[in-house]
């Protein structure tokens, strides 16, 4: 009978001491505090702008870029096929084609109002966002900055589609569809709203892919603080 208490008891102690453990894993070690775990989570995102995002601004940085590639909006699928159907493909291509250089061009225009949008984020509870899922820290900075970089960002992408010929290209296309005898329903989108959120969604979608890496492979924590502070999340 002592022998079976004994052996429940031993149960419950080393069940208790694996739940302890899972908690002290949790706990920011060796002297880091909020401030200093904050600091390392900026610099991921600061590493996924540098690394990743700057990808976006080269040629094909979106367009070959299945992550992240501009498609038409739903919109203006009927507008391609109709093109096509009516021998415009070339015309179409070229349209999706600008899209998505426009994004290009604007990426690399407003990085620097992504690099400050990292600098001026306040990381309330850091070591949650730091033991929570690959992309936490980057839907952290998208979930308080969307709006700001959104009204920043516009004007970067009306201007790129002037630069890079867009505005034109679309007004062809949209006029040659309206004026065919098929077409009944007049279309006028937004184009530059609809490329604004696409690419900054594009970015976003960058700079979690640089989050991830730093999190799951130690070779990717190229500082002292990187490896310092996801060293805690290990052990997740």
């Amino acid at each position: 009978m002592h022998k079976k208490i004994f052996i429940v008891f031993a149960l419950l102690f080393f069940t208790s001491c694996d739940e302890l453990q899972n908690v002290v894993n949790q706990l920011p070690q060796g002297g880091l505090g909020n401030e200093e775990i904050a600091s390392g989570l900026r610099q991921a995102l600061d590493l996924g702008i540098d690394r990743q995002v700057s990808k976006l601004t080269q040629k094909d940085g979106f367009f070959k870029n299945e992550l992240v590639k501009i498609l038409l909006p739903e919109e203006l699928k009927k507008v391609d096929k109709t093109l096509r159907d009516v021998g415009l493909s070339k015309l179409a291509d070229e349209g999706l084609k600008v899209l998505n250089r426009a994004a290009e061009d604007a990426v690399k225009e407003a990085t620097p109002i992504f690099v400050d949008a990292v600098k001026g984020i306040t990381f309330a509870d850091a070591k949650n966002i730091l033991l929570g899922d690959d992309n936490a820290a980057t839907l952290y900075l998208e979930n308080r900055t969307t709006q700001a970089l959104y009204n920043k960002f516009h004007p970067v992408i009306e201007n790129s589609f002037t630069k890079v010929g867009a505005d034109q290209i679309w007004k062809n296309l949209i006029t040659r569809y309206n004026n065919l005898p098929i077409v009944f329903n007049k279309v006028n989108p937004d184009l530059t709203d609809y490329v604004t959120t696409e690419a900054l969604e594009g970015v976003f979608t960058m700079i979690s892919v640089e989050e991830k890496q730093i999190r799951n492979k130690v070779s990717s924590r190229t500082t002292d603080l990187l490896r310092r502070v996801f060293a805690l999340q290990d052990h997740r």
